[in-house]
């Protein structure tokens, strides 16, 4: 997420308030029933799906089918004012939500930034319901869960996921670039760290394992910034973690997205038989050091691929995540594909 929104960024640093007169990212050509999504993850509630994405509030589509959606407006009508006034940068253009059910409660975590910083804050809402015609609904701010200052951390606090173990403990991993992927545990009320705090890296691109991403566009060698503007060659986001068998496995989105036809995202797994890690590929090597099986890959038509959430449905798993397409001018939309296992390992084909 730290390059994430690269074109479209520029336009929001400029927007001081929310706008609900059309959705993040839609074009005139693109068909309106298939979300122009970034960074999707959806659930189930009383029958209807809801997709959450990266937009202005966090934006919202409902479908009854998960092919056609429409549409619903946004969490927050304004910025949550304690990220105004604690992430730099951030003007209500929100990141990367996760949402889940735990003991009848929605929680929606989301991300706070701006582009290319490290400078970020991830919080979390609630509610009882999604449906809007409810009398119960209602979205609760909690405020920040965790937070990353730049100058200070090497890592982003951004792209957060949450896991509930087997036990009920809950962990939210989370991150972009830089260090990479951390995991936390929180405490019971699922909105704080948890006391004493107990931390976990799960995912980082060492020197070498991946492309060279330092500074290699033209606007981000202009910006006055300078190396404060650089996430460095540790091009890896995008988190989720689910459990099957005696396995967790960990999904993440490698190299480039946002960058049209040169778009290089893809996403990749490990799996380890404890959920703070160490996760595998298929040959043994750690994530820690750049491995990964690959799951999701770009083609000629959608050449980036990626930040993608596992959603379990009633006819099996299946995988949400977002592309790039040659046949929409590569603006991004939600492509949902079936995920199948073999020999204890994920597959998609897309």
């Amino acid at each position: 997420m730290t390059l994430k929104h690269f074109f479209l960024a520029v336009v929001l640093f400029s927007t001081p308030v929310l706008s609900q007169a059309q959705p993040f990212g839609i074009q005139p050509e693109q068909d309106a029933t298939i979300p122009p999504a970034h960074d999707p993850v959806a659930i189930q509630c009383e029958g209807t799906w809801y997709l959450f994405c990266t937009g202005m509030g966090v934006s919202i589509y409902t479908s009854q089918d998960q092919v056609s959606w429409t549409y619903s407006g946004s969490v927050f009508q304004n910025p949550p004012q304690w990220a105004l006034e604690t992430v730099p940068g951030y003007r209500g253009h929100t990141w990367a939500p996760d949402i889940a059910c735990h003991n009848g409660l929605y929680y929606l975590y989301y991300s706070c930034s701006s582009f290319g910083k490290n400078d970020s804050a991830i919080g979390v809402a609630t509610n009882k319901t999604l449906d809007p015609s409810s009398p119960d609904y209602k979205w609760e701010d909690h405020g920040c869960v965790v937070r990353s200052v730049a100058g200070r951390d090497l890592w982003n606090a951004i792209d957060p996921n949450l896991f509930i173990d087997t036990d009920g403990t809950p962990w939210l991993s989370f991150g972009s670039f830089w260090g990479g992927i951390k995991l936390v545990k929180l405490d019971s009320s699922l909105t704080r760290v948890a006391e004493p705090e107990v931390w976990f890296p799960l995912c980082r691109r060492p020197e070498g394992t991946a492309e060279d991403t330092s500074l290699t566009d033209d606007a981000i060698k202009a910006d006055p910034r300078g190396k404060d503007f650089d996430p460095g060659n540790g091009a890896v986001e995008a988190p989720f973690i689910v459990r099957r068998g005696d396995y967790y496995y960990l999904f993440v989105s490698y190299d480039l997205c946002c960058r049209g036809p040169k778009s290089t995202y893809k996403v990749v797994v490990g799996r380890s038989r404890q959920v703070t890690g160490p996760y595998l590929d298929k040959n043994g090597v750690s994530l820690m050091e750049g491995g990964g099986t690959p799951v999701l890959a770009g083609n000629e038509r959608y050449p980036g691929v990626g930040h993608c959430a596992v959603v379990p449905t009633e006819t099996g798993d299946k995988m949400y995540f977002h592309c790039y397409d040659k046949k929409m001018n590569y603006n991004s939309h939600l492509l949902i594909r079936p995920l199948s296992w073999t020999d204890g390992w994920p597959e998609v084909t897309l």
